[in-house]
């Protein structure tokens, strides 16, 4: 059995709480959640003692430890990504298949400094929101599209990787430029690639479920809503990683995701005035 090491922020959180299941499901046991490291207890929920416990996961008092008893690597923190670079330090060093989990950072520098170590130390590592996995987005024809508009629940902070993600899946990386098009409450973002082609996310509130409006040069159009379980499709694709060591995230992606997310937070300051991107 192949031994995985969570590292988070504090450890009562969703994620945390679901992939150990799943994961240990999705590989026929063959492999485990079994150490874990949490900075901080949660201020809402029980503390990173008695969830550890409850899951029956050794909890150790450093990264250090997690990373040397560890087969397999997790940094979670999936709303506090401004902690990943703390957090994922040592596992990035270790030369160990490392999963940081959405978001990936908090801005482009970090994304890139990220990369950079894994790259340095041979350490295979990958970043997702589970909605790249979802079956309706990864089965849609990437050729020919045009625009795309994408709608969903959630704030911007730590809800808008769940829409920008598809969207660059499907339509690639040569990001130059954002917009500012909605309101405080209803956030919304135009993208602008360098060759014309453009998309919009827009954030309607908690019951608005994700959907993409896909049209092509052709003239034909596509509405995909992601029915499928796109978590185990996630889970699966995880499992893989950790047993080759290959990635399936081109990490040109994953940067131009945080790019537009951290400067989709400057557009903000200035509605619908274009803000160009770094390359």
């Amino acid at each position: 059995m192949k031994k995985i090491g969570f590292i988070d922020y504090f450890l009562d959180e969703w994620h945390a709480e679901k992939y150990p299941e799943w994961i240990e499901s999705a590989s026929n046991g063959a492999m485990k959640v079994t150490y874990a490291y949490g900075k901080k207890d949660s201020e809402n929920g029980l503390s990173n003692a008695q969830w550890c416990a409850n899951k029956g996961i050794e909890l150790l008092t450093t990264i250090e430890e997690v990373v040397e008893k560890s087969d397999y690597l997790i940094v979670l923190s999936p709303d506090h990504p401004e902690f990943h670079e703390e957090l994922a330090m040592l596992a990035l060093q270790s030369g160990k298949p490392t999963y940081v989990d959405k978001t990936f950072a908090p801005d482009r520098a970090t994304a890139l400094l990220l990369f950079e170590t894994a790259q340095k130390h041979g350490t295979p590592m990958y970043s997702s929101s589970a909605l790249r996995f979802a079956s309706e987005y990864s089965a849609a024809p990437r050729q020919g599209i045009e625009t795309i508009c994408s709608i969903g629940p959630g704030r911007f902070d730590n809800y808008s990787i769940h829409q920008i993600e598809p969207i660059i899946s499907l339509m690639g990386s040569d990001v130059s430029r954002v917009m500012y098009i909605g309101t405080p409450h209803s956030p919304a973002l135009l993208i602008g690639f360098a060759d014309g082609r453009q998309a919009t996310i827009n954030h309607f509130g908690g019951g608005c479920p994700f959907s993409l409006t896909i049209n092509y040069e052709s003239g034909d159009s596509s509405i995909l809503r992601p029915e499928s379980d796109f978590f185990a499709s996630f889970i699966k694709q995880l499992v893989a990683f950790f047993e080759t060591g290959e990635v399936k995230v081109d990490q040109a992606e994953t940067i131009a995701i945080i790019t537009i997310i951290e400067f989709g937070f400057k557009a903000a300051k200035t509605p619908y005035q274009w803000i160009e991107l770094p390359s």
